[in-house]
């Protein structure tokens, strides 16, 4: 029915048959896909083969792009059917050119699906076309027949409008000035009718109204002010202006209204043009009566009342009056003539002075209260005092920057931590102090018969005391770790916590403490004299091997849990492990050293008591060893088991078979007894002390107060050279007759028997007793000695 369109139709699809063709051959190679029906996803596929066939980009761009010369490119221009199947045959074997072919044919097949697809999409869209295009005849004719009508009806309208503004043109303007006349009588009207409502607002007490009111009228009132009738309304409203600020004035001045009725006054105060100086002294005096109240009361609160609260109160009331002030005098909007004034500038200078001064008296009270704070049990209340004191103080730089108020605060926290510190310092020095008196009744406490009764031994007092400050060391750090609490807020500032850790608890506190304990340690090895007692000799070696023990790992775990238990970071310089550890071997070695000395001179009092009151020349001949002698070994024994439970046993160098058996003649050792019997003869006494002293020119020299090892046998050594040097020198300021002599080798055999199994050298006790046998030979009258196998008898009967 319709032959036009059947036309256009068959030459539209044929042009569309021709172009897919090319297009097929430039799209061989893609793989095939589902022809899409009214899926979207299948029309964005069609779109995107279209746009490729047409080389335009996803923004319907051109898309310029290379021209291949390759005959074997099927998508390019230059593709030769006869190369590429050449290439292919002799590429490819049969079953992959099967394959080919398959994958080709598959392909065809997908585009002429595709291609069929787009033929009946088109052909719908060219009839939907042709449908429209026949209806838009339609309706743009009947559009256009509305569009004459529109136009005919607007030209009616506006001659009709002209022709009412020609008619009330007249009347318009004076409709306009009789407006302008009424808004003119209303004005005056207010004007008149405003001292009567001032009036009225003053008798309200409705300040505020009035205020507003007058301010409304005054710049009218102020310009027509040279007319008598204005001039009069003027001269009624500042009349009525200045009671109302007279009353705000004796209200401002009672003091009686609240907080907020008192900022009422100063701003009204401030819009009547009141001086803003003399507003902010009576406004800063007003809430100073105030706030010293509340001082009073806090003064009072604190003298009857544990460290709970620190002026709460106080701190709220006065950041209230700061924020009131800033609000009415820095942060209040500047216009006019108050903009040129600097009012903030002038305003917040004297709010500075005023909370200094009266945070200077507030600080004065809590840390007069917080230094009563002796005690060193729990801190919990103080701890949480100062943090409550903080937390307000940090509202106050919130609301005043720039105020030296909470970095004083912060001083005063500082300080408290500080201050608790040195407390508990003080307090373990006591404690240590304590447990040594305690130690030392222990040592001097008789011992019991029975178990029950029975004093600590030395191994067990050393655990006791170690254990009693590591504790009680401890228990302080725990006590102290509450002011590093994570609900504390000053506890992780900068300014506090890496101060406080690492010089206060570590420094202050645990070095300090270790440092006590050495040098307290080595004020015992002064003299009887200097400190006007002794110290018991057992108090010396128990220190002694306390601060060893201290030297050896305690020092090193007391500081370790210290850095963790405190997080301590060592920004500053610090005290290291190395230096406590040397000082503590140092008080050790010393406190060892000054035992040896303590225990030699006792033994050797007695020894130079035993020789200094005997007469040597007429004494009686030996039989038997002196008591003194046997009481010496017995102190030595005893002195050997007492280090022996504090101290290891130590090197020893090898002992001869014949130890306990070595023979003193009058004569040294070292030389034959025959070859130098004729030289104590009268006639040659200088040739026996000549080849004496010759001998001690090769022998080895002996320390006498050498410093000892840190083992039992070192200590004993050390002891039996004092004892036995000092009865050396008794010896050198004697005279001996015959049996004097004897006595003096029954009592070195005696000694020799014994001694010799505590020192590390048997030859240094061999030397000593030669060297004392000796001296007695040579101060002897009648140097006549004794037989060996008679001193042997005897030494063995005593």
């Amino acid at each position: 029915s319709f032959p036009g369109i059947t036309a256009i139709q068959r030459q539209r699809e044929t042009h569309i048959y021709s172009g897919w063709s090319l297009m097929g051959r430039r799209l061989a190679c893609l793989s095939a896909t589902t022809p899409p029906d009214s899926d979207p996803t299948g029309r964005r596929r069609v779109h995107s083969m279209l746009q490729l066939y047409y080389g335009l980009n996803e923004e319907g761009k051109v898309v310029e792009q290379a021209e291949s010369l390759d005959p074997c490119d099927i998508n390019g221009p230059h593709f030769d059917p006869e190369v590429y199947l050449n290439k292919l045959r002799k590429e490819c074997s049969l079953g992959e050119l099967m394959d080919h072919e398959s994958c080709t044919v598959k392909q065809i097949r997908s585009l002429d699906s595709d291609m069929q697809t787009l033929v009946y999409e088109n052909y719908n869209k060219f009839i939907s076309a042709t449908d429209t295009i026949r209806k838009m005849k339609n309706d743009f004719k009947k559009m256009e027949d509305e569009m004459d009508c529109l136009s005919a009806n607007m030209a009616a309208i506006t001659e009709f409008s002209a022709h009412i503004s020609g008619t009330l043109q007249d009347q318009h303007a004076q409709i306009t000035k009789l407006s302008g006349v009424h808004t003119l009588l209303r004005k005056l009207q207010f004007l008149f009718e405003l001292p009567a409502r001032l009036n009225k607002c003053l008798e309200l007490q409705a300040y505020a109204q009035a205020v507003s009111a007058h301010r409304r009228a005054r710049c009218v009132l102020q310009q027509y002010s040279h007319m008598p009738s204005f001039r009069g309304i003027q001269d009624d409203c500042h009349v009525i202006m200045e009671q109302l600020a007279q009353q705000l004035r004796q209200k401002f001045r009672d003091g009686g209204s609240s907080a907020k009725d008192l900022s009422e006054c100063v701003e009204l105060l401030l819009q009547l043009d009141e001086p803003a100086e003399e507003l902010c002294d009576k406004f800063l005096s007003h809430a100073q009566s105030r706030l010293a109240a509340d001082l009073q009361g806090l003064e009072a609160e604190l003298k009857d009342s544990p460290v709970t609260d620190t002026g709460g109160l106080f701190v709220s009331n006065l950041c209230l009056v700061i924020a009131s002030y800033q609000e009415l005098f820095i942060n209040r909007p500047q216009e006019g003539e108050l903009a040129s004034k600097k009012i903030p500038e002038m305003a917040n200078g004297k709010l500075h002075v005023f909370v200094d001064t009266l945070a200077a008296r507030y600080f004065s009270l809590v840390e007069r209260r917080i230094q009563e704070e002796k005690g060193v049990g729990d801190n919990s209340l103080l701890v949480r005092a100062l943090d409550r004191f903080h937390r307000r103080l940090q509202a106050i730089s919130k609301l005043l920057p720039g105020s030296a108020v909470p970095s004083q605060g912060t001083e005063i926290v500082v300080r408290a931590a500080r201050e608790r510190i040195k407390q508990y310092l003080s307090a373990l020095q006591t404690f240590y102090h304590d447990s040594l008196t305690d130690v030392r009744q222990a040592l001097a406490a008789p011992r019991g018969a029975t178990s029950k009764d029975a004093t600590p031994s030395l191994p067990e007092l050393l655990t006791s005391l170690s254990n009693f400050i590591l504790n009680q060391l401890k228990s302080v750090l725990a006590s102290v770790h509450l002011f590093t609490a994570k609900d504390i807020t000053f506890s992780n500032k900068p300014y506090f916590k890496g101060e406080f850790c690492s010089q206060g608890v570590r420094e202050g506190l645990v070095v300090s403490f270790i440092k006590f304990i050495c040098q307290s340690s080595r004020q015992y090895c002064e003299s009887a004299g200097d400190r006007g007692g002794s110290t018991p000799p057992a108090l010396l070696l128990l220190l002694s091997r306390l601060c060893l023990d201290y030297e050896t790992s305690t020092i090193s775990y007391i500081l370790t849990l210290t850095d963790e238990q405190f997080l301590v970071q060592h920004h500053t310089p610090v005290t290291p492990v190395t230096a406590l550890c040397a000082e503590a071997r140092e008080a050790a070695q010393k406190l060892l050293n000054h035992y040896v000395k303590v225990q030699g001179l006792i033994i050797s009092q007695m020894l130079r008591k035993s020789v200094e009151t005997r007469d040597w020349v007429n004494t009686i001949e030996p039989r038997n060893v002196r008591a003194v002698m046997k009481r010496v070994v017995e102190d030595t024994t005893s002195i050997d088991v007492q280090v022996g439970l504090l101290y290891e046993e130590g090197v020893r160098k090898a002992h001869s078979s014949d130890s306990s058996k070595r023979t003193f003649s009058v004569y040294s050792s070292s030389r034959p007894q025959i070859r130098y019997a004729p030289s104590y003869t009268p006639s040659a006494p200088m040739d026996t002390s000549l080849l004496s002293n010759i001998n001690k020119l090769f022998s080895e020299r002996i320390d006498i107060f050498s410093p000892v090892e840190f083992n039992k046998v070192s200590v004993l050594t050390g002891i039996i050279k004092i004892s036995l040097k000092t009865f050396l020198e008794c010896v050198r300021l004697r005279t001996f007759g015959r049996y004097g002599l004897q006595q003096i080798q029954v009592d070195c055999h005696y000694l020799q028997m014994y001694l010799w199994r505590f020192v590390s050298d048997e030859n240094l006790v061999h030397f000593l007793l030669d060297e004392i046998v000796g001296s007695a030979a040579h101060r002897c009258l009648d140097p006549s000695p004794m037989e060996q196998s008679v001193i042997e008898v005897i030494c063995e009967r005593g």
